[in-house]
């Protein structure tokens, strides 16, 4: 939760720049709770707000966002909420 407010401090305070290595750093500690619950049947309330429709809260928070974070936002609901990694790296058919 620090990180998410670290993140939407760093959105607020610089409009020039996007704030990645913060939305990163969120990011990463985000997926990391997600694989440390993945077992439990829930998650801690704080966390569901934050991730739930953060892919929809960065597209209105600015006109220009880096196509990496809407990735990696869409990619942190699926981890978090659906169970799975849409991201398969590596993982690919041969033909791909």
């Amino acid at each position: 939760m620090e990180r998410w407010v670290a993140f939407q401090e760093s959105l607020s305070s610089d409009k020039q720049r996007y704030p990645i290595q913060q939305f990163q750093a969120f990011w990463a500690s985000a997926r990391q709770y997600a694989e440390l619950t993945r077992s439990d049947p829930l998650i801690h309330r704080d966390v569901a707000e934050a991730v739930k429709g953060l892919l929809d809260f960065l597209k209105l928070e600015r006109k220009r966002v880096p196509g990496d974070v809407l990735r990696d936002a869409d990619r942190l609901e699926c981890i978090l909420f659906g169970g799975y990694d849409p991201h398969f790296e590596g993982d690919e058919p041969p033909e791909l």
